[in-house]
């Protein structure tokens, strides 16, 4: 069965697995750089370039970015500058559709005098004068002028990645969200996240069989959807099987953020997720006007972590999932004092075959510690039913406290207050300010007064994929949006689309949606 859906996703398998290898049995990893890349890369000939010299070369700058990336580049995601060489230049460039027409309309269109004609009147562009204004191309009546970019300039939806003089791709870290989305989408894999796989494997080595430390691997809910070859139970023994002390789903982390989400609403009015590391990071770049409305809530990464620390404080926690952007999140104090790594879907599948784990032939572990809630945060409109259902088991709990009351008294006790829920129980969806109602006033805020003189209307808007979660926060800075809270999820389809997935698509949301169904725990505050 195949288990990527990419050529380039399985040659970075190849280098992490061997890279992998190599730790477990306490070689370093700089000591046997070129028996890693002959390995990866056997004679014959070559795949990915013009020789196999060139391949291994490729191959060593993987190893050199898995191993931690360029010292003086602290972004996640890092260029190999050598792989990044294939493409052609971009910009706008003259097809075969130049008819070399006598009225010459992109020469007269073209200030800069970049735009000439040959001896056979087709039009030619010089790139050192040109300045990419696109004004030739809308002029040729046939068309005849295309503007080409890059792949990974396609997928970059924050203008994170330009070229540089020399032609390599350059990724300007004030700008990058860390997403992912052009280590997907380059076809010669010139992009590439950075790894913690050999840390971690040190980690549980050093352990000593978890008789130091514990060492736990949280996994996130995407991963029912991913390993189609086994059973999500069977992945769990084989993570055990690495030498974790023991697994835990991070669903649980994200009951929690659902329920606290729900309270902050109310108290708020108006609020964005914060769940989602590359759309936080979108929203403070680009609105940072809206960056106080961003929940101040821990990720469901981060809850789950918490949790386990403060029962078991010398425990190592290693995240499980299938985004890039939880590589930067880690990295923050008030993250990394709960999650100590955060390694991917592509580096577990690495991990387990460097240990040459059978899965599918393994036992299965159930994990029965969350809610169907908290596990389809995995994909897009999970997080705002999951809020949905906390606002009405908060308005229930209310109600529940002003009838055991004493006659006379409030219900101080209660979580919620006001009539919290009452829209239908179901998320907005669809492109962003879809659902009518009164725009929001002030910065971007709605008025979502929780009182019991104005009931509390949860009304979410579900935004899948940046420029959805674009659309949203643009009107939401204006104070044209009617709803209370945006999900930002950047990845199309949620966590599920993320970079760093073994596979995309419908199969994986079926997945999720059944995966939620199994949860024995019918409501959220039964988990909590």
């Amino acid at each position: 069965m195949r288990i990527f859906d990419t050529y380039v996703q399985k040659l970075k398998y190849k280098v992490l697995t061997e890279l992998a290898r190599q730790t477990w049995v306490g070689n370093d990893a700089f000591s046997v750089f070129n028996d890693i890349a002959n390995q990866v890369v056997k004679k014959g000939e070559p795949t990915m370039s013009c020789c196999i010299y060139k391949d291994r070369a490729i191959v060593a700058e993987r190893i050199r970015i898995a191993l931690g990336g360029k010292k003086e580049d602290h972004n996640v995601i890092q260029v190999i500058d050598i792989a990044c060489d294939e493409c052609p230049v971009a910009g706008h460039v003259v097809t075969d559709l130049c008819r070399g027409c006598v009225a010459h309309a992109c020469v007269d269109a073209c200030k800069l005098g970049a735009i000439t004609v040959d001896s056979h009147q087709k039009a030619e562009i010089d790139k050192s004068k040109c300045v990419e204004c696109g004004k030739c191309a809308k002029s040729c009546p046939y068309s005849a002028i295309a503007n080409f970019k890059r792949p990974c300039e396609k997928a970059c939806k924050v203008d994170a990645i330009s070229m540089a003089p020399d032609g390599v791709a350059q990724i300007d870290s004030e700008k990058c969200i860390e997403c992912g989305a052009c280590v997907y989408k380059c076809p010669f894999g010139a992009t590439l996240d950075v790894s913690s796989i050999t840390d971690i494997i040190k980690t549980i080595v050093d352990s000593d069989n978890n008789k130091n430390y514990h060492v736990h691997a949280i996994v996130a809910p995407a991963i029912a959807g991913q390993f189609q070859y086994a059973k999500a139970g069977q992945l769990i023994s084989a993570i055990r099987e690495l030498g974790f002390y023991a697994v835990e789903e991070v669903a649980l982390g994200a009951d929690i953020v659902a329920y606290k989400e729900a309270q902050e609403l109310q108290e708020k009015g108006f609020l964005t997720s914060s769940c989602c590391p590359a759309f936080v990071k979108y929203i403070k770049m680009k609105f940072p006007q809206l960056a106080e409305h961003i929940s101040h809530n821990l990720s469901p990464m981060a809850e789950t972590g918490k949790l386990i620390k403060e029962q078991d404080p010398d425990a190592k926690i290693v995240f499980i999932g299938p985004c890039t952007a939880k590589k930067g999140e880690v990295r923050k104090p008030e993250v990394h004092q709960y999650v100590d790594y955060v390694m991917t879907f592509e580096e577990l599948q690495a991990m387990i075959d460097s240990k040459d784990i059978a899965v599918d032939q393994l036992p299965e572990t159930e994990l029965d510690t969350a809610t169907y809630y908290g596990r389809v945060f995995a994909r897009t409109g999970g997080l705002s039913e999951a809020v949905t259902e906390a606002v009405r088991e908060q308005k229930a709990a209310a109600e529940a406290a002003k009838v055991d009351a004493p006659d006379g008294a409030g219900a101080s006790g209660a979580v919620a207050s006001g009539e919290a829920g009452t829209n239908s129980g179901k998320p907005a969806s669809g492109d962003a300010g879809t659902n009518p109602g009164k725009p929001a006033s002030g910065d971007g805020a709605c008025d979502g007064d929780s009182t019991d003189s104005k009931p509390f209307v949860f009304d979410p808007i579900v935004c899948d994929g940046i420029d959805s979660c674009k659309t949203a926060l643009l009107r939401a800075s204006k104070g044209l949006l009617p709803n209370n809270f945006i999900e930002g999820m950047v990845c199309t389809d949620g966590c599920i689309g993320g970079a760093a997935c073994l596979s995309h698509g419908n199969a994986d949301k079926r997945a999720i949606d059944n995966y939620g169904k199994k949860a024995t725990h019918k409501e959220i505050r039964d988990v909590l």
